[in-house]
């Protein structure tokens, strides 16, 4: 079903006031404008251009994206059912509510038809609103219906650019947070050009546009970049408010997007624990912090009709034991270091106990088993057992779910951001080792400072929790390759803050006693220019190589198979298959399923593996009982999975299922489609 071809031819400055600065520094910086007046004009200037440099790197950065999805598939001239076919896997199954809002005769009716679902699990009907996360889809049909745009922009376009749009808003939420923490926009530039040169390993948007993350990430780089202006210190009253506010909508959006939001933000609270434990963050924003995701996470709840996934998550429960214990210990943060070292290992232990508790509590009351699948994965994942279970080493068997290969660290230093990236992380690491220890060393409690003495070493609260936050999903991408995403953007950011922050030169170049302002001054932008020079020289001609070689997509297995099944079944014939394939048959045809590739729900997942029992060794009458069960009326058979090549033996599929039934593997002889493909999964010949 699957085949590849190739197409045939048819001068800087910087914000100051981001950050404390020595009065050497102040006296140098105040050379260039002279002045109250002067520097405040000069702040403008800067402010101004670093602006517009950041919106012009976010359209520059969706345009260039959009350019290649157009390129790799030539989107605008293929038929429609080649371009929801394209859609592959969860792709299709998400998009199809989006088409299928669209179709409805009003929206009252499309609402409707999501809530009482009887298309997508045969003999089932489920609320779609709260089983998955579509309100996003729910949304853009809305505008597609409201606003005069029909005449002049097919809704697949509208879909597809609104996604393309939210790159440009992620890739300007990571140029600012760069920003804010080093103080001048020639990092966030940095970070901006290091996200587009290290594009295979930053995003995946291109040939998965309609994935959760796709619409997730932009929110939480902005939850992020709000964050970090949050931590800083001696905020106006006003400004905090207004920053508290994005963080609660961008948070809120965040969760509303992707249903996997809960352990993101459960790293993110783990942060914000560490860093108030340590001293280094002021507990009442810490506390904020907790109560916004609480917030978000039960409004998104609500929105999904009591979503019990969401109320059994480890994030609210983590959060209410942080927020108990702290109650419970009131003097956490006096005594010797010593003592305070007691008192920690007694706080972790009292919030890991209340955690798990609570969570037990609340999943036994719900009668919770949704989530269950990630904790067996993880279980075997992390060698606490070998397991038969089928979804775990489903999970187990997939490339995205291993570790990180090591070639992507060849990739990123290619671009010297890897480089960049350890040289900051080893300098911040030691700083806040420095500064952990002194906190703790504080005999009594910070009003005790002045006769203790100052720190030699400072590390900001913003530029703590980034340090925290890219440590922590950096341990998450190495064991989880689909989760480094959300690292590898995080990079970019932290790697170019670090080469443009006086903090870290400063640093460096007293442990060299060669410490010097106009030295700190130099290295701050010639190290970062040089690298923008580097990366434009050998970068350049391959972005405009790959902007030039035009692909077509080209699967006609499929597609006449979605033809056929469009001209010879009846509109309400249920079909079974593999989960990827069916979300393809819905999209395009509009049949009924027996089972689909949204897997947060335990009794679809039991329902799956049922049906792939037509892989298994396993007699023609116990699956034809079982296909009947779910009132199936065609079954499609994969050679691709018959056959399956991509796996090493063990871990295709019909093994997966013999090992689960007891039984030793086989042969698959049943075949009547094809499947091969690239990396995403997407046929193409050359134009």
């Amino acid at each position: 079903m699957i085949s590849i071809r190739q197409r045939k031819e048819i001068k800087t400055t910087e914000v100051s006031e981001h950050f404390p600065v020595q009065e050497e520094n102040v006296k140098l910086e105040n050379k260039v404008p002279s002045g109250c007046t002067s520097r405040r004009l000069w702040k403008i200037v800067s402010f101004t251009v670093g602006g517009t440099v950041a919106l012009c790197m976010g359209l520059l950065t969706s345009v260039y994206l959009a350019t290649l999805h157009e390129n790799d598939l030539w989107f605008s001239n293929i038929k429609e059912v080649e371009r929801e076919i394209s859609f592959r896997t969860e792709c299709g199954l998400y998009y199809s509510y989006y088409k299928q809002m669209l179709q409805a005769p009003t929206l009252v009716q499309g609402f409707h038809g999501l809530i009482y679902d009887n298309k997508t699990e045969s003999m089932r009907t489920i609320n779609l609103l709260q089983r998955m996360n579509i309100y996003q889809e729910v949304f853009l049909s809305i505008l597609y219906r409201v606003l005069p745009i029909q005449k002049y922009l097919e809704p697949v376009y509208f879909y597809i650019y609104t996604l393309f749009g939210l790159q440009a808003i992620y890739v300007t939420a990571l140029y600012v947070t760069s920003w804010l923490l080093s103080g001048t926009w020639l990092s966030g530039l940095l970070a901006a050009l290091w996200y587009v040169a290290n594009r295979i390993d930053t995003t995946r948007v291109e040939f998965t546009i309609p994935l959760r993350e796709n619409w997730a990430l932009p929110f939480f780089a902005i939850q992020i970049a709000a964050v970090t202006y949050f931590l800083r210190p001696n905020l106006q009253p006003l400004s905090e408010r207004r920053t508290l506010l994005a963080i609660f909508i961008s948070t809120f959006l965040f969760s509303l997007t992707w249903q996997f939001n809960q352990f993101m933000m459960l790293m993110q609270a783990l942060v914000l624990f560490i860093l108030d434990s340590l001293d280094m963050l002021p507990a009442v924003k810490a506390t904020w912090l907790y109560g916004i995701q609480i917030a978000s996470l039960l409004l998104v709840c609500i929105l999904q009709f009591f979503n019990s996934m969401i109320l059994g998550s480890l994030l609210i429960s983590f959060n209410l034991s942080v927020l108990i214990a702290r109650k419970l210990q009131k003097n956490l943060k006096t005594g010797s270091f010593l003592n305070r070292i007691g008192k920690l290992l007694l706080h972790l232990f009292i919030v890991l106990c209340l955690t798990l508790f609570l969570n037990n509590i609340i999943k036994k009351i719900l009668n919770l088993r949704s989530d269950e699948h990630i904790f067996k994965f993880l279980k075997a994942k992390f060698g606490f057992g070998a397991t038969r279970d089928f979804d775990a080493n489903l999970y187990l068997c997939e490339e995205a779910f291993g570790l990180l290969p090591l070639n992507t660290f060849e990739r990123l230093s290619d671009t010297l951001l890897f480089y960049a990236y350890i040289f900051v992380l080893s300098i911040t690491v030691i700083a806040a080792l420095i500064v952990a220890f002194h906190n703790l060393s504080d005999s009594t409690n910070q009003q005790s400072m002045g006769k203790t003495g100052k720190c030699t070493v400072d590390l900001k609260p913003e530029t703590a929790y980034n340090l925290i936050h890219t440590i922590l999903f950096g341990f998450l991408a190495l064991s989880t390759m689909r989760m480094k995403y959300l690292w590898t953007s995080h990079m970019c950011v932290f790697a170019s803050f670090g080469l443009c922050s006086p903090e870290i030169w400063e640093l460096l170049l007293k442990s060299v006693h060669l410490y010097n302002p106009k030295r700190i001054y130099i290295m701050r932008y010639s190290v970062p220019i040089l690298i923008l020079l580097y990366l434009c020289y050998k970068f350049w001609p391959g972005m405009m190589d790959e902007l030039s070689e035009l692909r077509e997509f080209y699967d006609p297995d499929t597609v006449e198979l979605m033809n056929w099944i469009k001209s010879n079944t009846p509109r309400k014939a249920v079909f079974a298959g593999s989960m990827q394939l069916l979300a393809g048959v819905k999209l395009c045809t509009g049949r009924t399923l027996t089972n689909h590739p949204h897997y947060e729900d335990n009794s679809l997942r039991e329902r799956t593996r049922a049906v792939y029992q037509i892989y298994a060794k396993r007699s023609p009458e116990e699956v034809h009982a079982l296909l009947r069960s779910f009132g199936t009326d065609y079954v499609i058979l994969e050679d691709s999975i018959c056959y399956e090549r991509r796996h090493h033996r063990g871990c295709r599929l019909r093994d997966l299922l013999d090992v689960a039934n007891g039984h030793n593997s086989y042969l698959c002889t049943l075949v009547t489609t094809t499947g091969a493909g690239e990396e995403d999964g997407r046929p193409r010949r050359e134009r």
